[in-house]
Formats: structure tokens, C-alpha cells, sequence
């Protein structure tokens, strides 16, 4: 029966002893505290960062898998489109070579520049070849684009409305492009209504650009795009 008091008197001292150490603690002086409070704030402060490191860590893992999700549906039809281009890769090839060729036939209709005073006699001669009788015929501006030049001509004729619907047509015809835009058609002003009907009409012919041309567009859109970006090298 003595033995359990005895130990019951010990486990009694020893918790007041530990009690005695957590009173008049000054949370100023943390390095003065006796042994035990210092490994009890120890173990606190290393748990709750244990503790908020594990929640921060699962919430950015959360976030992760969220957005994975979320990329799922757009990965899977990505998957899908080149999976069906590399079924299709033979007839894509194809494809490319018929867009290619069709697009070598358009340029070989583009004249160059020692061809366009041929076109534009060509279109000269088609209106006098119905009998139309040529009042403008005035070349402007020449417009250089990324790969070709513009040449809007300025054109007036008199004469039947069937010569000049036949004119458009043969104009429309002609080995080279050639359009027709802002046309207008009616009889002259003061004169009576037996007089040749008048054809206003902006024909707009294009040309490819030679190889000087080529490189100037390039030098030009290089100095652009270094004005477009600050602090770009001179």
C-alpha cells in the first residue's frame, strides 16, 4: 500500500514543479524562461508551422488540379484535331500542293513592271475595239502592298450601252487581272438623250513587285518594327 502514495506523491511534485517553471513568465525575455516552457513554445511554434506549411502546400496542390482540370477538355481536343491531321496527312499534303499551284497561276497573271505598259494598251485597245471613244484615261498613284503594287486607272468612254457592256467583259477577260470598281453608267449631263451613253469607272490593275522592291518592303517593315519596340537596337 505504500507504493502507489509514494508514487502518487511523486507524479504530484513533479507536476507542480513543471507548473512552477510557466508562472511570472516574462514573454519579453523568452531566452531567460526556464527549460521546459522553452521546448513547450518550441513545439508549439515548430507544429503551427508544420501545420501552415501542410494547408498552404495542399491549397496550392488543390489550385494545380483545379487548373488541370480545367485544361483537360482543351488538351484532350487538341489530341483529337492532330490525331485526325496525322490520319489526314497524306490528303492535307495533297491539299497543300493543289492551294499551291493554284496560287502560282494567280501570280502568273500579275504582270511585272516592264509589262504594265502592254496591259494598259491592252485595256485601251479593248475599248477601242467596240468602238467606244476614250474621254480619261489617267493612270494614278501607285500603290505598293506586302507582296504586290496597285495601279488604279481613271477611265471615262463614251458610246452604246451594249459596246460598253461588251468592253467590261472583254477588260474582265484579259490575260492579267484587271477590275472594274465605282462604276457609273448614264448619259451625259446637258446633252440630249439620243447622245453615246458616258462610262465612269476606276480600273485597277496589280503587278508583282522584283526583287528591289521585295527587299525595300522588307528594310521598311524591319525599321518599323524596331520603331514599334522601345529600347530596340539601332
Amino acid at each position: 500500500m505504500a507504493k502507489p502514495s509514494t508514487l502518487s506523491f511523486d507524479v504530484t511534485s513533479f507536476l507542480d514543479q513543471a507548473a512552477s517553471q510557466f508562472r511570472n513568465l516574462n514573454p519579453n525575455e523568452p531566452g531567460q524562461w526556464p527549460t521546459l516552457p522553452k521546448l513547450t513554445a518550441w513545439v508549439v511554434a515548430a507544429t503551427a508551422v508544420v501545420v501552415v506549411g501542410w494547408f498552404a502546400l495542399l491549397s496550392s496542390s488543390s489550385d494545380a488540379l483545379d487548373l488541370s482540370r480545367q485544361q483537360e477538355p482543351k488538351l484532350k481536343d487538341d489530341y483529337r484535331n492532330r490525331l485526325a491531321q496525322a490520319v489526314n496527312l497524306s490528303e492535307l499534303r495533297k491539299q497543300k500542293l493543289q492551294v499551291q499551284e493554284y496560287v502560282t497561276q494567280l501570280e502568273k497573271q500579275l504582270p511585272g513592271k516592264a509589262e504594265m505598259d502592254a496591259l494598259l494598251s491592252d485595256i485601251n485597245q479593248a475599248g477601242l475595239g467596240r468602238g467606244l471613244q476614250f474621254e480619261l484615261f489617267r493612270p494614278g498613284q501607285v500603290a505598293v502592298k506586302d507582296y504586290y503594287a496597285e495601279l488604279p486607272i481613271a477611265i471615262r468612254v463614251s458610246g452604246r450601252f451594249h459596246d460598253i457592256g461588251a468592253f467590261a467583259a472583254d477588260v474582265a477577260n484579259l490575260s492579267r487581272i484587271v477590275t472594274l470598281q465605282n462604276l457609273s453608267i448614264g448619259a451625259p449631263p446637258g446633252k440630249d438623250a439620243s447622245a453615246p451613253l458616258a462610262m465612269d469607272a476606276t480600273a485597277r490593275t496589280y503587278r508583282y513587285l522584283d526583287a528591289s522592291e521585295v527587299a525595300e518592303q522588307r528594310r521598311a517593315a524591319a525599321a518599323a518594327a524596331k520603331v514599334a519596340v522601345p529600347g530596340a537596337a539601332k
